[in-house]
C-alpha cells in the first residue's frame, strides 16, 4: 500500500498493516468470527504427586513451527512436537479429553524458577545445530539448551559488584541470532553467543542524573524490520526503546498501569504492543510519533500479578489476548475493535501464541492454588483440578481460501462459502 492508503488509515485512527506480496499470495485468512476447535490438549502429564497443583506459566512456538515449548511452575521447560497430520485428534466441538493427546517430546529440569526463555531465530529441526533455546532463572546464569537431546550446550554468567552470579529477569536473540540481550536491574548485558562464559557488554539504562528507565528490566523485543531498535519493559511501569547498537536511549514511554511484563512490535515496526501486571489493557503505540498512544486493548488482568502473554498473527492484522476469566480476545490492529472471543480454559489464561505459519494457535493456562488445612481430614487438602485447569491446548482457525473469498465478494453468498481446516478438508460453514 502506498503513502495514500496509509494516510486514510491513519485518519481513521487505527495502524497501517502492509502485508508482503508473498502473504498476500499464500497465506489463506483466517476466521475470527467462527470459534477455533481445539485439536490437542495436555494437562495430567503437568500434575505429579509431589506438586499436584503445577500450572502453566507460558508457551512460545519454535520459529520454524515444529514444535512450542511451555515453561511450568514445577521450574520445567516441556517440549512438544506437532504431529505431521497438523493435528486432528479431535473434531469441532468434542468435549475436553481426560487424557493428554500425547506425552511431551522433551523435558529440561532447572534448578530455580524460570524467570524467561526464547527461542534461537533461525532454529530449523532439519538442522540440529540450530536446535537451542536460552533460559535465565533465579540465581543462575542464562543456559543454552539443546532442544533435540536436552543438553546443556554452555552458560553466558553475569556477576554483580560482588563478584557473584546475577540472575537476568529477561533475554532475547538479536535479530542477526549472534548475541544474547540480557535485562537485569536498571542494566542491560550483552553476551556474544558465540563466546560462553563471564564476557560480556553492560550498558546502564539509569543516567547519573537519575533520568532514563529504573527498575527491573522484565522484558524485552526487537523490532522485526531491522531498523536497529530494542524495546525494552521495565516493572517500573516504563518501556525505553533504544538503539540496538550502543543501546543509546532513544525515548522513554509512560502510562501502563502496572509493571510492564510484555512487549511486541507491530510485522512492519511501526507500532508497539505493551502489557502489564495488574493492568486491564493493553497499550499500542505509534513508533514515529514516541508518546501517543493509539488506542487500549482491553483484557482481564487487573487483579493478578501473572505475566499474560499475547500474540500477533502471521499476516500482522490481528492481536490475541488471554486473562483471568479464561477468555482468549481478537482484536483488530488497525482498529483496534474487539472482533470476538472464545473460551480457551476455565482457569487464567495466561499465554496466545499463533503458530508461525498455519492457522492454529496454543494456549496455556493456571495460577497458583493454596490448600486450605484441614484438622478433621489431612489427607483430602489437594485442590481437585478439572481437565480444562492448568492445562495446554492447541487451536485450529476455520479459514477461507483465496478463490472462495473473491466469489463471496462477488455473489454476495458467504453462508453458503467452504471453509478449510487445517489439514486442508473442506467443510461447510
Amino acid at each position: 500500500m502506498g503513502d495514500e492508503g496509509e494516510a486514510i488509515a491513519e485518519e481513521n485512527g487505527g495502524p497501517m498493516v502492509v502485508d508482503s506480496g508473498e502473504q498476500n499470495s499464500s497465506w489463506p485468512t483466517m476466521r475470527f468470527d467462527v470459534s477455533p476447535y481445539r485439536t490437542h490438549h495436555f494437562s495430567k502429564q503437568f500434575r505429579a504427586s509431589r506438586n499436584p497443583n503445577n500450572f502453566l506459566k507460558g508457551l512460545k512456538w519454535s520459529p520454524d513451527g515444529s514444535c512450542f515449548l511451555a515453561s511450568s511452575e514445577d521450574n520445567t521447560l516441556s517440549l512438544f512436537y506437532l504431529p505431521q497430520d497438523g493435528g486432528e485428534s479431535n473434531s469441532y466441538g468434542v468435549p475436553i479429553p481426560e487424557e493428554d493427546s500425547y506425552g511431551a517430546s522433551l523435558l529440561v529440569n532447572e534448578g530455580e524458577s524460570v524467570y524467561d526463555f526464547c527461542w534461537y531465530p533461525y532454529m530449523s529441526v532439519s538442522d540440529p545445530s540450530t536446535c537451542v533455546f536460552a533460559t535465565t532463572t533465579r540465581d543462575h546464569p542464562i543456559h543454552l539448551w539443546d532442544s533435540s537431546s536436552g543438553e546443556l550446550r554452555c552458560t553466558y554468567r553475569a556477576y554483580d559488584a560482588m563478584d557473584e552470579i546475577t540472575a537476568a529477569f529477561s533475554i532475547g536473540f538479536n535479530p542477526g541470532g549472534n548475541k544474547i540481550f540480557a535485562g537485569y536491574n536498571s542494566s542491560i548485558r550483552v553476551f556474544d553467543l558465540h563466546r560462553p562464559g563471564r564476557d560480556f557488554g553492560q550498558y546502564s539504562t539509569l543516567q547519573k542524573n537519575k533520568e532514563g528507565q529504573a527498575g527491573i528490566l522484565s522484558t524485552l523485543a526487537f523490532s522485526p524490520t531491522n531498523s536497529g531498535m530494542l524495546a525494552v519493559g521495565s516493572y517500573g511501569q516504563t518501556t525505553g526503546i533504544y538503539r540496538e547498537d550502543n543501546m543509546e536511549l532513544l525515548y522513554v514511554l509512560h502510562g501502563q498501569e502496572g509493571g510492564v511484563t510484555h512487549v511486541q512490535f507491530s510485522k512492519d515496526g511501526n507500532y508497539l504492543y505493551t502489557g502489564g501486571r495488574k493492568d486491564p489493557y493493553i497499550l499500542c503505540w505509534d513508533m514515529r510519533k514516541s508518546v501517543e498512544i493509539v488506542y487500549k486493548l482491553y483484557r482481564a488482568t487487573e487483579n493478578t500479578n501473572q505475566r499474560v502473554f499475547f500474540d500477533i498473527e502471521p499476516c500482522g492484522r490481528h492481536l490475541g489476548t488471554g486473562g483471568q476469566d479464561g477468555l482468549v480476545h481478537m482484536y483488530d490492529l488497525q482498529t483496534g475493535n474487539w472482533v470476538s472471543g472464545y473460551q480457551a480454559a476455565s482457569d487464567t489464561v495466561n499465554a496466545f501464541s499463533f503458530h508461525p505459519y498455519l492457522p492454529m494457535a496454543a494456549t496455556s493456562s493456571g495460577h497458583r492454588r493454596f490448600s486450605i488445612p484441614d484438622d478433621d481430614d489431612e489427607d483430602n487438602n489437594d485442590v481437585q483440578l478439572k481437565a480444562d485447569e492448568n492445562c495446554v491446548s492447541l487451536w485450529s482457525f476455520y479459514v477461507t481460501s483465496q478463490e472462495n473469498t473473491s466469489d463471496e465478494h462477488n455473489n454476495g453468498l458467504a453462508s453458503n462459502s467452504h471453509h478449510l481446516n487445517v489439514t486442508g478438508e473442506e467443510e461447510n460453514a
